[in-house]
């Protein structure tokens, strides 16, 4: 089943929220341990800039796999339901 584009901004953004939240908790008890120390509202920024980034990567790579599924799917001689076969 394909997934849409909609749909994969969706999952990607799931992911990076959960992902958001761990990260910020993971620098408030892993930076003190490496002598870093940042404020909360500093944990917050550097989460939310590495949010962006994963959220731009994860967004890509499931466009990349979706594309290289439907080269596979048509290598395999499924044709695209909009073309038509004379």
């Amino acid at each position: 089943m394909k997934q849409s584009r909609l749909m994969s901004l969706v999952e990607s953004l799931a992911n990076v929220a959960v992902g958001y939240g761990v990260a910020v908790v993971t620098q408030v008890l892993i930076f003190p341990i490496f002598g870093l120390y940042a404020t909360l509202a500093q944990n917050l920024m550097i989460g939310a800039m590495f949010t962006l980034v994963s959220l731009a990567r994860s967004y890509a790579l499931r466009r990349l796999f979706e594309q290289l599924r439907e080269r596979q799917a048509l290598g395999q001689g499924s044709a695209r339901p909009d073309r038509s076969v004379t």
